[in-house]
């Protein structure tokens, strides 16, 4: 806000603050900057932006829910507003009124379909980005309502193989109801599609309910219509929602005639209505035989035209040409399929780290998901999705999505030397220049050596992360600016050896400058760990520091900075065996606690699996994970509902069980569990892309408990890497690697 810098405007500000009584701006803000390094940016005015809208909605459900607490709410507000819930959440002195227990939902959608769809934990279905939703009910002639964002008793699966769709079944009092969404493909224009399946032990109505609410409270309708056939409602004139059967009964209401739930049972009935605050509700109803099943299909068309784009069955299609994996953990197995469809729905052409909250833009969080889209074999969508990079480079070379966020860059050019790596493929001429431009920004935008001050040589202070603290002079930004330099020294290797020494010996001096930076933390806090920044103790923010190691490799694996930073990790900022991000996030992070796991899996530690294990319990119903975990709840407290660089980290983490490079040679099955070892289970996982060609392996378990561990390689060149055998609980190997092979493993002795 440098407009506060002009003097007449400071004085205005100052003047009229005064005059009604309010604290003094100017002061207020110059005080919150004082807790911050300086930085040429206070914070990026995309977050700032997407706050004010999130904290807009939330002032709205303040005037809104609290007082219509006899409305059917979403799941969410259900929990969160009663008392007697463990996720209650007193609002005395909040002027905002939002989801931070349960921000819990999934993703439905197409293959190359930017629409994505969005199923609650009961079966809520918000069919577009931010809109109104559309529920099913079940009314008996006599008794309670079955509400699925009430019940007690409600499940919720994901279809992860072929077509993928939800299914939530609640129950109640002899009655069940079975809500199943999903997006198909009618003549070429996608549509999302909810099926209602209903049966009690008396009669009563099955209810499709279209609600002015998602899972972040208040989304406004302000008109409806039904049509004359009784089966489509028309809403605020651009959205159809068509039933497979004319209604029976059908009901609207306004705001101040309150909820269609209260209405259903009258007499009269309308087939439209207006409301000037937003907030038209409307009910459906088709009539539920005693003991019989009653179903209905609804459809929702997410475009108004065919999209070329998309094609038949594209689904099963684009699973078989993943990397894929057989192995006897149920969880582990769904979890891992899961993530894959997850990285496929979010791949449109560019990568979004969600489908609600977070369907922008990051380059952090597209390297990441890029990568595993790499390591799973979707070679095309990350080609794809690289090429939406160049047309957000400024002119100095900065590849921008957000201001002050230095990391940036160092990213970018990482995840095009693993695209090189993994692929074999060179990159076209094209990228001469953004790839000059880019490692020179990184060259420019370090402080000068000479400074006297532990920052000597870094980055800029900035905001980093977001998750790592107030703006400061963060290790994580200077790790990656190293890596990113180094593989841009890779990158031109082959078409320009003056600018491959130019960086090479750029990356090298920044090293130098971050190693004497890490020795005054050191001395300054007697023990080798990393501090976030030169001027901050261990605490939380100290995640951020572990990029030495994960994922760009930049040490050995048992350097003794790294694995300090770790233990003091564990000690002070896991809770449940997960890590506990008390910045900003407040709750358990799963793809952060796999930052760790891949750490401790790199130095054979086999703590990373106790990590695994609890990341993988903290996963939904439908395989996912929320950004952040309320660790009480065990429902979302932060982020996006539906993390798709949580789902990446998940695929990351089992590919590097099986397989992962250390400089020449590959890693093999060292992160495979024993207890997936018996002679009935044959596990393969593969075909899967390394910096050194494509692998896949299959491990079997003999009858004398030796195991023999075989491999298909598809090597970019003649001669393949060495392969280094790490079966946790068997001896190790290393073998030079041919085409194909196979190795007895004999099970380790335990010395007493």
């Amino acid at each position: 806000m440098t407009w506060l810098k002009w003097l007449p405007w400071r004085y205005v500000v100052r003047y009229v603050a005064h005059k009604h009584g309010f604290i003094d701006p100017v002061a207020l803000l110059a005080k919150l900057h004082n807790f911050a390094q300086p930085s040429e940016v206070g914070e990026p005015i995309e977050l700032l932006r997407a706050g004010v809208v999130f904290h807009a909605r939330g002032l709205i459900n303040s005037r809104v829910i609290q007082h219509n607490l006899d409305w059917v709410w979403p799941y969410w507000i259900e929990r969160q507003f009663d008392p007697n819930d463990e996720s209650f959440i007193p609002r005395a002195f909040s002027l905002t009124h939002i989801n931070l227990t349960h921000r819990n939902w999934t993703a439905i959608g197409y293959p190359d379909c930017p629409e994505l769809p969005i199923v609650d934990p009961r079966g809520l279905l918000t069919p577009f980005l931010d809109s109104w939703s559309l529920d099913g009910w079940i009314m008996p002639e006599q008794g309670d309502c079955l509400l699925p964002s009430r019940a007690d008793d409600s499940q919720q699966q994901m279809t992860v193989a072929g077509d993928v769709s939800i299914t939530t079944t609640s129950r109640k009092q002899g009655m069940i109801l079975q809500n199943k969404a999903w997006v198909a493909l009618e003549n070429g224009v996608p549509v999302v599609k909810m099926r209602l399946k209903a049966k009690a032990d008396t009669a009563g109505y099955l209810v499709l309910a279209l609600r002015p609410q998602n899972p972040e409270g208040v989304s406004f309708i302000h008109k409806v219509a039904l049509n004359e056939q009784h089966d489509q409602w028309l809403v605020d004139d651009r959205k159809r929602v068509h039933f497979s059967q004319p209604a029976d009964r059908y009901h609207v209401s306004a705001y101040k005639q309150g909820d269609v739930y209260i209405h259903l049972a009258d007499a009269q009935q309308q087939t439209e209505g207006l409301c000037d605050v937003g907030m038209v509700t409307a009910a459906a109803l088709f009539k539920l035989p005693e003991n019989d099943w009653q179903e209905i299909e609804v459809t929702v068309p997410l475009t108004s035209a065919a999209q070329p784009q998309l094609q038949a069955d594209a689904w099963p299609a684009e699973q078989q040409k993943c990397c894929q994996l057989q192995c006897p953990d149920p969880q582990y197995q769904f979890l891992y399929d899961a993530a894959i469809n997850s990285l496929i729905l979010h791949s449109p052409e560019d990568v979004y780290p969600g489908p609600y909250t977070y369907k922008r833009f990051w380059f952090r969080d597209a390297a990441f998901i890029i990568h595993a889209l790499l390591c799973a074999g979707l070679t095309d969508r990350a080609a794809r999705a690289l090429q939406q990079f160049p047309a957000r480079q400024t002119l100095l070379g900065y590849f921008r999505s957000q201001e002050g966020e230095w990391d940036a860059n160092g990213e970018v050019l990482w995840i095009l030397k693993r695209y090189v790596e993994l692929t074999g493929r060179e990159l076209s001429s094209d990228w001469h220049n953004p790839l000059k431009k880019g490692a020179r920004w990184i060259i420019n935008k370090r402080l000068s050596a000479k400074l006297d001050a532990p920052h000597a040589g870094l980055l800029p202070a900035g905001f980093s992360a977001e998750h790592l603290g107030p703006n400061d002079y963060y290790y994580w930004d200077d790790f990656w600016g190293v890596a990113g330099l180094q593989a841009a020294a890779r990158l031109f290797s082959k078409t320009d050896p003056k600018l491959q020494q130019e960086f090479t010996d750029a990356a090298a001096d920044f090293s130098a400058a971050i190693d004497n930076s890490l020795m005054h933390c050191a001395s300054r806090l007697k023990r080798p760990g990393m501090p976030a920044s030169p001027y901050r103790r261990l605490d939380a923010g100290a995640i951020g520091s572990l990029a030495i190691g994960y994922p760009v490799q930049l040490c050995r694996p048992d350097d003794a900075r790294l694995l300090d930073t770790v233990e003091f990790l564990l000690k002070r900022c896991f809770v449940q065996d997960a890590f506990y991000q008390d910045m900003i996030h407040a709750g358990l992070n799963a793809y952060l606690t796999l930052h760790v796991a891949q750490i401790l899996l790199r130095n054979n530690d086999p703590r990373y699996l106790v990590l695994m294990d609890a990341v993988a319990a903290l996963s939904s119903p439908t395989g996912q994970w929320p950004e952040a975990i309320h660790p009480a709840t065990g429902g979302g407290c932060m982020g996006d509902g539906h993390h798709v660089w949580a789902a990446a980290e998940w695929l990351l983490m089992v590919r590097n069980c099986f397989v992962r490079e250390e400089e020449s040679h590959l890693v093999l099955a060292a992160g495979v569990p024993e207890r997936w070892l018996n002679s009935e289970n044959v596990i393969r996982f593969g075909p899967a892309p390394t910096s050194f060609g494509s692998i896949s392996l299959t491990i079997r378990q003999q009858q004398d408990e030796n195991v023999v561990l075989q491999w298909q390689a598809d090597w970019h060149k003649a001669k393949g890497p060495q392969l280094e055998i790490c079966l946790p609980g068997y001896q190790r190997l290393s073998v030079a690697a041919a085409t194909s092979g196979n190795v007895n493993l004999k099970k380790r002795s335990i010395s007493r």
